[in-house]
């Protein structure tokens, strides 16, 4: 009951319309200048294709509007740029200043929640390793295209933001191999400053019978292993065994009611805009030193 659908927006006026229906907002658009400037709207989420994430996002912060985008927050270096100053601007003024949200939902799931506080009685640096067996796509489809990004920006972006999440640490290094031009196999190597690494292997070339996405946290001779955001297992913990979920959860709720949350009660951002401009800098990096 904290938030109340205005206005849809879509390139196609009757996919929108037809949206509009069956989520309850109340008119629907094709011009996203309507959308920005209606005085009645506080709230804009950018969930467009990736190369337009970056110019909605400062227009919508211009108009000072809450904004919550999908990943990624934006594909350049100068857009990056842009919305910093913003956020900067906004600091000295926060009476009036617009949040910033990002759909990292992931560091939002109640298994990584749990694996956040049993890190938090670790003293020293921790190994990471991140396995994403992702769907092989048609070079022709728009997620492949590097003026979209790429996988790399637009997709690999959630686990270079988890991986920040649960060292808690700014990511010192990084490096990168990719498999072949296609930028849509490849290997991340992170250094943080603490001193602990992280891997993550972001393969199209596997299984989709085989799980999808499968963490494991190594760390002063215990492990910690999350299959799939389903079975979290423990070993080594005297605290901790397992937690297991019916289904899958990667927080997309938790997300965006913490969101919500932190506008309706004045709450702390969920997500610290150092992070948010710190991961999208070193996605954009990586992505352009395969260039």
């Amino acid at each position: 009951n904290q938030v109340n659908f205005k206005t849809i927006l879509s390139e196609n006026g009757v996919s929108g319309f037809s949206l509009g229906k069956k989520f309850g907002f109340k008119d629907t658009t094709t011009d996203p200048s309507r959308a920005i400037k209606d005085k009645e709207t506080d709230l804009l989420v950018i969930a467009t294709r990736h190369d337009s994430h970056g110019q909605y996002v400062i227009q919508s912060l211009r108009a000072k509007k809450h904004t919550f985008v999908e990943k990624p927050l934006c594909l350049t270096l100068d857009e990056l740029k842009e919305i910093e100053a913003l956020l900067l601007t906004f600091k000295k003024n926060t009476s009036e200043s617009p949040r910033l949200m990002i759909g990292f939902n992931r560091r939002f799931s109640p298994q990584i929640e749990k694996v956040k506080s049993l890190l938090k009685l670790v003293k020293g640096p921790k190994s990471f390793s991140v396995t994403v067996n992702s769907s092989s796509l048609e070079k022709e489809h728009w997620t492949q295209d590097v003026k979209q990004g790429g996988r790399l920006i637009g997709e690999a972006c959630h686990f270079i933001d988890l991986l920040r999440f649960l060292a808690d640490a700014p990511i010192t290094e990084w490096n990168c191999k990719f498999i072949d031009d296609s930028q849509d196999t490849f290997t991340i190597i992170l250094k943080f400053k603490d001193g602990s690494i992280g891997n993550l292997n972001y393969f199209s070339n596997g299984n989709r019978l085989a799980t999808k996405e499968k963490l494991e946290i190594f760390c002063e001779g215990r492990i910690l292993s999350l299959n799939n955001f389903k079975r979290l297992k423990g070993y080594g913990w005297s605290n901790f065994n397992q937690l297991n979920l019916w289904k899958q959860d990667k927080g997309q709720e938790n997300c965006i009611r913490q969101f919500v949350n932190s506008i309706t009660k004045g709450l702390e951002d969920p997500i610290p805009y150092d992070e948010i401009i710190e991961i999208a800098k070193i996605s954009i990096e990586i992505a352009g030193s395969a260039q």
